[in-house]
């Protein structure tokens, strides 16, 4: 192969080759066209600029400048809706680094001018957008405009909200309700957009609501006393005890959560916009429902549902209670409470007393379901016959006592013994105590017996009678001293009373409580049963005699005086009959002073 030669050309201009072919003048004419096509821009400044593309992880912006910037797609995590063609704003941070790349930032533009749109949107009442960040105690964190807000949980919706986490990554509109500049605190609302929609809709429906009207609602809240239901943008309240015909003691066993269900209007109120709903009352009455044949004198089952200090009420059907009155529970008259009889959730078994159908009220017995021990109570407890009883209760007149359930009777305070004067049962008996009695008298109708405790022993006043005879002396021990005497107890525990004269002693002294003395009868009256006695009587009674016998030998004397011949004779007499009174008395005496 021949080789051929190739000369360079002589008048080439390697200064335009190396210049692209154009010549310096033109070159430098030409980068000043292309940078007055650019904006100028500094560092630190904030703009806006273009989104020309983006993918999951970068989005390109155009300023307008040389070079384009990358922004990482992160930075615009609040705003999901972002697309290419959408103006952002952007923060330079470098118009070229290391590698020649325009270095931008859309978080430090928002950042920079956040707090002032945050003060305008609050000033203008703009509604504004925001990404929820996260959780926080009784709330969410909020970015608005690149500053952390906070979102509270009763600011979230018009309805309670029961998970949080699902608000979490969303963006959502928000209203600025309040900033304090101090701290630089902000708090958004996303219920206030929404409640003034609301406010519109409730008057638009309770405009349209009829008493009787159904709707379908939606449970949104479960209280304990009721049920709200959404209608729509307005709630209504299922009170408790509209839930069933039946007694609810949780609402939580009719309805749950978001549960859709249709209710009837039953009242609303245009001013406070209150609307009251039934569910109960779109299912017939139980009542309605009962066993034509139910009447008087039947007995049922039925469960306890609600207990009271004066009675039990019982279920005998879903709707259909009866009330079992205390004194209904049993015979016996002494029971204070229901509860000492049953409890909620018992099942008892019960007569039907009264039913009205019209008024829907029926009340029920369970003491009927045993027989009235009243019915043959002659013969059970005849008059004589001896029995052991409870003691119930005191009064100032005698003891209440119960021979058995629902058999009650009295001993009044006179027949508790013979010979102690007792002034109150509690001196003679206690509360609780068992006690013999014998039946007095029956008093069927008022379902009280008559009953003696002391009628049980023979009476002892029988034997005093021939014991304690009018002026027999006994010795006695003073055990009370009263304003009208002393109570002084003799022999076989009997009681008498003296008057305070009657304790006076021979030496003038007032006789003392615990003195033992010589007492006369001077009363006894068995049917009163009543001994008075004296002390003084005593020796009064010998003063008296050695007076009597000293004036009958004066009077003696003198008639001697004026009939001599007769006067051994009357002499005689008179001597005789003094001598023999005074050996008495003087023998009376000296016992009393040896004693």
């Amino acid at each position: 192969m021949a080789t051929t030669n190739i000369q360079p050309l002589a008048d080439f201009d390697w200064d335009s080759f190396e210049n692209d072919g154009v010549a310096t003048a033109d070159k430098q004419a030409q980068a000043q066209a292309y940078e007055a096509t650019l904006n100028n821009v500094n560092d630190n400044e904030v703009i806006d600029g273009k989104v020309t593309s983006m993918n999951d992880r970068e989005v390109v912006v155009n300023i307008g400048y040389k070079s384009d910037g990358i922004i990482a797609r992160n930075e615009f995590r609040y705003n999901a809706d972002l697309k290419v063609g959408d103006t952002v704003e952007v923060y330079i941070e470098n118009q070229e680094d290391k590698k020649g790349q325009l270095v931008l930032s859309h978080k430090k533009a928002r950042q920079a001018r956040s707090w002032d749109r945050v003060n305008a949107a609050l000033e203008n009442n703009e509604i504004v957008k925001g990404f929820v960040k996260c959780r926080t105690k009784g709330g969410m964190i909020v970015d608005v405009f690149g500053t952390e807000a906070f979102l509270p949980g009763s600011q979230i919706d018009v309805k309670p909200i029961r998970d949080y986490d699902t608000f979490v990554g969303k963006t959502m509109e928000f209203k600025i309700v309040k900033i304090n500049q101090e701290f630089r605190n902000v708090v958004v609302s996303h219920k206030a957009l929404i409640e003034a929609e609301l406010e519109q809709q409730k008057k638009d429906i309770i405009s349209k609501l009829e008493k009787g009207q159904i709707l379908e609602g939606t449970v949104k809240n479960i209280t304990s006393y009721g049920v709200f239901i959404d209608l729509g943008g307005v709630d209504g309240l299922i009170h408790i005890t509209d839930l069933s015909w039946g007694r609810v003691s949780d609402p939580h066993e009719i309805v749950k959560l978001d549960e859709k269900l249709n209710v009837v209007i039953l009242d609303f109120d245009d001013e406070k916009k209150r609307i009251a709903l039934g569910l109960k009352q779109l299912t017939p009455h139980p009542w309605d429902a009962l066993d034509p044949n139910l009447k008087i004198g039947d007995t049922v089952k039925g469960k306890v549902v609600v207990m009271a200090d004066y009675g039990a009420f019982i279920e005998i059907a879903p709707g259909v209670e009866g009330l079992i009155h205390v004194s209904e529970m049993s015979w016996s008259a002494h029971l204070h409470s229901a509860q000492d009889f049953m409890k909620v959730g018992d099942e008892v078994e019960a007569v039907i007393l009264t039913l009205d159908r019209d008024e829907r009220k029926m009340s029920l017995g369970i003491k009927q379901l045993k027989a009235d021990p009243w019915e043959n109570i002659e013969a059970k407890y005849p008059i004589g016959s001896k029995h052991t009883a409870k003691v119930r209760n005191f009064t100032n007149f005698g003891v209440f006592v119960e021979v058995e359930e629902g058999v009650d009777g009295l001993i009044h305070i006179s027949d508790l013994s013979w010979t102690k004067k007792v002034k109150h049962p509690s001196e003679f008996t206690q509360i609780g105590a068992q006690i013999d009695v014998q039946v007095l008298d029956i008093d069927k109708e008022n379902r009280r017996l008559s009953l003696g405790h002391k009628q049980l022993e023979d009476n002892p006043w029988d034997k005093f009678e021939t014991i304690f005879s009018q002026d027999s002396v006994h010795e006695g021990k003073i055990i009370e001293v009263l304003d009208k005497g002393a109570v002084i107890t003799l022999e076989g525990g009997v009681e008498g009373f003296a008057t305070p004269k009657h304790l006076v002693k021979e030496d003038g002294s007032q006789a003392q409580l615990g003195e033992t003395l010589e007492f006369k009868v001077i009363e006894f009256n068995k049917d009163a049963k009543r001994i008075i006695l004296s002390h003084s009587r005593i020796f009064e009674d010998v003063a008296r005699a050695e007076a009597k016998a000293a004036k009958k030998a004066t009077r003696a004397t003198k008639e001697g005086n004026t009939n001599k011949e007769a006067a051994p004779q009357i002499k005689n007499v008179a001597a005789s009959t003094t001598l023999g009174d005074l050996d008495a008395l003087a023998a009376l005496k000296a016992k009393m002073e040896e004693k």
